[in-house]
Order: structure tokens, then C-alpha cells, then sequence
């Protein structure tokens, strides 16, 4: 496990629950560069601090990685199933 750096970042019990909500990486192209946890983290971070996505601080995936898998999951369904699961 990645050691938590903000109050916003996943448990490995939370992690463990919403992993099979997320949808599977595209097969063929390149392979995704930053691990999912960390996107997901990334996204929580801004949902609970309110910041605006630029804001992201820099240890995290870049801003518009983690707004792109954002969209693509809102459109698809998935950001709101992982919140009612971590709720």
C-alpha cells in the first residue's frame, strides 16, 4: 500500500471494495501510466477539498490525467457507484 498522504486517500479495506466497480483498462495501446488507486485518490482529493483540478498538488497524477479519467467515468456511470460503495 502506498503510505496515505492526505486525509482524502483510500484504505486498502476501501480500495478492496471499489476495484471491481472500476471499469478494465483498454487492451492494446500504451499501458496506463499512473496506477488507478492513485487516479482514484487524485479525484477524492478534489471532491473533498473542493479545489479546483489545477490545484492538484504535484506528488499526485497530473491534473489533466486525473480530470480525463474523471469524465470518462462520470459519463460512464462509475464515479457515482464508487461514492455510494465508499459511502
Amino acid at each position: 500500500m502506498p503510505p496515505q498522504r492526505y486525509p482524502s486517500d483510500l484504505t486498502d479495506a476501501q480500495w478492496d471494495l471499489i476495484t471491481p466497480l472500476l471499469p478494465e483498462p483498454n487492451s492494446g495501446g500504451r499501458p496506463e501510466k499512473h496506477p488507478r488507486r492513485e487516479i482514484v485518490n487524485a479525484i477524492l482529493y478534489v471532491v473533498r477539498s473542493g479545489c479546483p483540478w489545477r490545484y492538484l498538488p504535484t506528488d499526485l497524477p497530473p491534473w489533466q490525467t486525473v480530470y480525463w479519467y474523471f469524465q470518462q467515468w462520470e459519463q460512464a456511470g462509475v464515479t457515482e457507484a464508487l461514492l455510494r460503495e465508499l459511502r
